[in-house]
């Protein structure tokens, strides 16, 4: 019998490691180029973490997805650029920081900025991605956001198509052709999902 996933707001203490492994497979394609190589780019993520500021699905007391957002100029993955350089050594650490800051994205006025999320493999096609989906926006409710945010890339339809099941809906397209051979996409989607009175519900009803 499949146990169902229990969904936790935060970061377990203790599965750092864990969660920054799934945000890496996740997202390795996006971050390789700044973060590189792989071991001490999750070493890195682990390290930086901001637990309040992620959802994960636990299976069996494993973290088994998680979701990570922004609020109040705070998100999932931390670390300055003092961490950065401190990790990665100023020759090696100032283009880092450059192509960091393409990647980087600010909540508008009452908005939530979704960072990522991430399943993994073993448990994908179980339904937790729209768990995490449905918590991010309950908090966006708590928090008086009028709408939740994310951008997704050209090469990943599987995760827009997850976000368009929800609610997600299209709002502009930018064309990045000079990223495509720095980090492998050529294109991202900003969507657009209004909060709703039935996502408070949804907070009323669950807790």
């Amino acid at each position: 019998m499949n146990t169902p996933p229990v969904v936790r707001r935060g970061v377990p203490e203790g599965d750092e490691a864990r969660v920054a492994a799934l945000y890496w497979e996740a997202f390795a394609r996006k971050l390789g180029a700044a973060l590189n190589p792989p071991d001490k780019a999750r070493a890195f993520l682990a390290a930086h973490l901001h637990h309040d500021r992620g959802i994960t699905a636990l299976v069996d007391g494993e973290v088994a997805g998680v979701a990570g957002y922004q609020l109040d100029r705070r998100g999932l993955t931390g670390g300055g650029a003092s961490d950065l350089l401190a990790a990665y050594g100023v020759l090696r650490g100032l283009p880092r920081l450059a192509l960091l800051a393409l990647l980087e994205r600010r909540p508008a006025a009452r908005e939530l900025v979704m960072d990522g999320i991430a399943v993994a493999p073993e448990h994908r096609g179980k339904g937790i991605g729209g768990l995490l989906l449905r918590e991010i926006t309950t908090v966006a409710a708590e928090a008086r956001c009028h709408r939740v945010r994310l951008d997704v890339i050209d090469v990943n339809p599987r995760a827009r198509a997850l976000y368009e099941r929800h609610g997600f809906v299209a709002v502009r397209t930018e064309k990045t052709p000079f990223l495509r051979g720095l980090m492998g996409f050529g294109a991202v989607t900003t969507m657009h999902r209004p909060v709703t009175a039935a996502d408070s519900h949804h907070d009323q009803e669950t807790r």
